[in-house]
């Protein structure tokens, strides 16, 4: 179910709830208005159970692909605080806040990726298709081909004769890597790599000291015990390193610690938002600091997408018009020497 359809029906139900409808009521309405068949059928399956007499949050642990540990924990905290719309109000806020911290990092991300993506396209036609002729064109002449033509005919020969190759090799290097990301000392290498890669790797994070920070304020907020909310942000993390610091800090705070200590040890977290959790542990509000943290950090990333654009637009620009003014000196250098054979 796509997090834009969970939201919704979680901001509705809040309503319905806020309304003064009762819970089953509630789930019967919002079923039969849900878009997605996935969403349909899970709340159908809820609806029947709650019906039964099982709780709201019980019921919702059985649906495991639709509702996260984190809904269900959340739920289950509102059910026993007895503040079901105000948690569901803010499951909803907090989703919000997720899905735009989300689309902000993305589209930092795939305009670069997608610029390139249609540039190797377009080069790949020209060195495949409109090469070989110049190639031709120039052989026939007698013409010797200048340095910059030679390299150009010499990588379009290679593409044109060993493409499959290269392209099985750059197939078998992804299915690799993707396998190796199913793993944990693998996801661990390649999420440490991730936070490395210059210039996006500040963005990515920002966006999980964020996204930690926004999970970690929004389960305390909500009555989650602390143990339970760092393996639930453990869980929802989707970042190895990040996963790895909460299991640091669990085992911190179950022995009587502290959550800003181990906090140091790990690279995501800068220092300024250790001090932070450090204040936050002495004034006896972790969650309220952790909102502050969350805040700043988000519109850290805002100032970073924002950067971003500003500076890999140009740079793409430059890039391609060296790429592709390369190209078309490479290809049209031979005629001065067909010129002056002509001539002699």
């Amino acid at each position: 179910v796509r997090l834009k359809t969970l939201t919704a029906f979680t901001r509705q139900l809040a309503t319905l709830i806020g309304a003064g409808l009762p819970l089953l009521r509630s789930l019967q309405i919002l079923q039969d208005q849900v878009e997605s068949s996935n969403l349909r059928r899970a709340l159908v399956k809820v609806t029947g159970e709650v019906e039964s007499g099982a709780t709201f949050s019980e019921a919702l642990s059985h649906q495991p692909q639709v509702f996260k540990k984190l809904y269900v924990n959340m739920v289950k905290a509102g059910e026993i605080g007895g503040a079901l719309e105000e948690i569901l109000d803010r499951l909803a806020t907090y989703f919000e806040k997720n899905a735009a911290l989300r689309a902000k990092v993305l589209s930092a991300l795939y305009y670069p990726v997608a610029v390139l993506l249609i540039a190797t396209l377009l080069v790949n036609v020209i060195l495949i298709f409109i090469v070989p002729r110049f190639q031709e064109l120039y052989g026939d002449a007698g013409a010797a081909l200048p340095a910059p033509t030679q390299v150009l005919v010499d990588i379009s020969q290679m593409i044109r004769y060993r493409g499959p190759w290269l392209a099985g090799f750059f197939l078998l290097t992804g299915i690799l890597f993707w396998q190796l990301g199913k793993t944990h000392q693998g996801k661990h290498l390649l999420d440490q790599i991730q936070l490395k890669i210059p210039v996006f790797g500040g963005l990515i994070q920002k966006a999980c000291v964020a996204r930690f920070s926004r999970t970690f304020s929004t389960l305390l907020e909500a009555g989650v015990p602390i143990l339970q909310s760092l393996i639930i942000v453990r869980d929802t993390s989707g970042n190895e390193v990040l996963g790895r610091a909460m299991v640091s800090i669990h085992n911190s705070v179950r022995q009587g610690d502290s959550i800003h200590e181990p906090m140091h040890l790990c690279p995501v977290f800068p220092t300024l938002v250790c001090h932070m959790i450090a204040v936050g542990e002495e004034t006896g509000a972790v969650d309220r600091m952790l909102t502050k943290v969350a805040d700043a950090y988000e519109r850290e990333v805002d100032s970073a997408v924002e950067g971003l654009t500003a500076l890999i637009e140009p740079l793409l620009i430059v890039f391609l018009g060296v790429l592709i003014g390369f190209i078309v000196i490479a290809l049209y250098l031979p005629l001065f020497n067909i010129g002056k054979i002509i001539h002699d």
